[in-house]
């Protein structure tokens, strides 16, 4: 087995405050990483931190970007356990999608479409939660999520577990592991 990663964070950016108000969630974004320290992180959104008008397929850092310029984003970070081939899948169907960048756009009207409850799909375009449900349900091969997306809807995948929530800026691999060790410890040391 190997795990991907969700991750789920807000901003407090114009855009994501908006997304925030439909939704009545906490969390107004989602991304797919690759590893727990989150250096392979993808999703669709600003390629610029200071233009919100031009977005599409972006690999996110969390020192850098949209991230970095926006300091106090808070986030969850949540491991999904899947098969080597449904992480293999998951990774080339990314590289595939990296590799052909500019011919993807970010779907604004079906982003919008979701505050009305309706769907509005557009060729080679995608919003967050409609590249990270695209990804999952092609590699995985299966229906995981309903049609009309919000980052929040990725919480009820079965088998997902929280690593982290809180600053985003204070994430670290080191961190995780630590989460991991003491709950096993609490888990099996003390009981």
């Amino acid at each position: 087995m190997k795990n991907i990663y969700i991750l789920l964070t807000y901003t407090g950016t114009v855009l994501s405050g908006i997304i925030k108000y439909y939704t009545k969630e906490k969390y107004s974004h989602v991304s797919i990483g690759l590893d727990s320290d989150l250096k392979e992180l993808y999703s669709f959104g600003r390629l610029n931190p200071y233009n919100p008008y031009k977005g599409g397929f972006v690999h996110e850092e969390l020192n850098k970007g949209t991230y970095k310029r926006f300091k106090n984003t808070i986030g969850a970070v949540y491991s999904l356990s899947i098969t080597e081939e449904e992480y293999n899948n998951v990774v080339n169907m990314i590289k595939q999608i990296k590799q052909n960048k500019e011919k993807y756009k970010f779907n604004v009207l079906g982003l919008f479409f979701v505050a009305l409850h309706k769907k509005y799909k557009r060729e080679n375009a995608f919003y967050c939660a409609e590249f990270v449900k695209y990804i999952l349900e092609t590699s995985l091969n299966k229906k995981l999520l309903p049609e009309i997306i919000k980052p929040t809807d990725f919480l009820e995948l079965e088998n997902i577990e929280l690593v982290y929530e809180g600053l985003l800026k204070k994430y670290t691999y080191k961190q995780n592991n630590n989460l991991q060790f003491n709950e096993f410890y609490k888990k099996n040391v003390t009981a």
